[in-house]
């Protein structure tokens, strides 16, 4: 079904898959990483047709996977950060956004750390604990040592995520919001009434447009929905979506949404809110005035504002509560990330800073599990998951790759009344037991060529 958000609907995609070959320790080591190639997202420049961000898209990629070849590194963690700083350097010279720059270099560092934890026959957390990457966090954050490691990251990974369903801007909230003309028939909810009651879920994420009558209109519908459908202690989060140039326009923006009394109830279930500043401007040194003068603000995280290795870092001492984990924004990055928050509520514990878990359309058979393996090993619990709301499940993926995945991965997919897998929920949470004993997420290997190739 379309997935509209920002200023992009969705219809369909193309997937890019990595494959590599590393040499550790004079053995072969492959590793595979994955992605969807979104619209409007890692740029959003409304003048831009797609074909032409596709061709950006695949050229960071292209530039990332060349940079790789035929590299030598004393530790995954050298190897990523050498590729790191050349493509860098390459796409700031092509006049590119940090982002876009980096989503070429995220998916040779999922591939590395995949090949890793396969040669070394261990799952991601032990890795991580153990700092078997090689990490240098000092080079990603001055504040951070190399001791922080094994003092702040969980002992051991979340069993089970909550799955924060996200509600886009054309989703229909009822069944009888869908034209017969759209209606499904997939065997999947639609509707996000359909949702809560199949997924039993109890997180939400909703998607605003910045129009306080429409948004206004659609939240108190959207409330009725949730307290008819929902648990009774069901929360959400807010996407601005980047519909404000001005922080004081988003400030009386949600003083006018506080005023409305059918969204009283609603709003004191709010988790935070992401991203309502466009990137361009949100941390511009400015912003940091009227966060830190706005007293009884709710909690606002940056999301396509974390695009370099220190974005989060200054967004905090400008007066953010945190920031997202995407695999797509960098692994390091969101290891660094979450050691710092966790440094920062230490040290001050009055001010609870958040690191989120976000989605950006995952899908299986390799992404979404790798995905939300470094959410686990975080301890991240609530994490957006829509990749199988606007997909059907694995449908589209070859044979091969389903039966692979409900083989491997009983517990996160299971079939459909139709054969083909889909992701499993059980009251609103998807089980980490096979994703935290897979390598990297993901347990087999899928067989690329029972793939179509569009495009290499």
């Amino acid at each position: 079904m379309p997935f509209k958000y920002g200023i992009a609907t969705m219809t369909a995609f193309p997937l890019c898959f990595v494959e590599i070959d590393c040499e550790i320790d004079g053995r072969s080591a492959p590793g595979i990483a994955s992605d969807l190639l979104p619209p409007k997202w890692f740029k959003k420049d409304p003048q831009q047709e797609p074909a032409s961000e596709l061709h950006e898209l695949r050229s960071v990629i292209h530039h990332a996977c060349a940079l790789s070849l035929n590299r030598e590194a004393l530790s995954i963690y050298a190897c990523w950060k050498q590729v790191y700083d050349e493509q860098a350097a390459w796409g700031n010279a092509q006049g590119l956004p940090p982002l876009l720059i980096h989503f070429g270099s995220s998916l040779i560092e999922r591939a590395l750390i995949d090949a890793l934890c396969r040669h070394l026959h261990i799952p991601f957390h032990e890795a991580l604990k153990n700092n078997r990457f090689g990490i240098r966090f000092e080079d990603l954050n001055p504040d951070l040592k190399l001791e922080t490691t094994t003092t702040c990251i969980p002992q051991s990974p979340l069993d089970k995520v909550i799955a924060r369903h996200t509600i886009g801007l054309s989703d229909p909230l009822t069944h009888a919001d869908i034209p017969d003309e759209e209606r499904l028939s997939d065997g999947l909810p639609q509707s996000l009434e359909e949702c809560t009651n199949t997924y039993g879920l109890k997180h939400f994420k909703v998607k605003i447009c910045g129009d306080i009558k429409t948004d206004s209109e659609r939240l108190a519908n959207i409330s009725k929905v949730l307290d008819t459908n929902a648990p009774s202690d069901f929360a959400f989060s807010l996407d601005g979506n980047e519909q404000f140039v001005d922080p004081t326009a988003f400030k009386a923006f949600w003083e006018e949404l506080k005023s409305h009394s059918n969204l009283k109830s609603l709003l004191k279930r709010l988790l935070f809110v992401e991203q309502p500043l466009h990137r361009d401007v949100a941390l511009n040194e400015d912003i940091g005035d009227v966060l830190h003068a706005w007293t009884d603000r709710p909690s606002i995280i940056i999301d396509e504002s974390d695009g370099d290795l220190d974005s989060a870092r200054k967004a905090i001492q400008l007066g953010y509560d945190g920031t997202s984990h995407k695999n797509c924004k960098g692994v390091f990055k969101s290891i660094s990330n979450f050691l710092m928050i966790q440094k920062l509520n230490q040290d001050s514990p009055s001010r609870l800073l958040i690191q989120s878990g976000e989605d950006l359309c995952n899908q299986g058979p390799v992404s979404i599990m790798q995905d939300l393996c470094v959410a686990a090993s975080l301890g991240i619990q609530s994490v957006e998951r829509n990749g199988h709301h606007y997909c059907a499940g694995l449908s589209a993926h070859p044979v091969s790759v389903q039966h692979e995945m409900l083989k491997h991965h009983p517990d996160v997919y299971a079939p459909t009344k139709k054969g083909w897998p889909s992701l499993a929920m059980d009251q609103g949470s998807v089980s980490m037991r096979s994703i935290n004993a897979s390598p990297f997420g993901i347990q087999c290997m899928p067989t690329l060529s029972d793939y179509e190739n569009v495009q290499s």
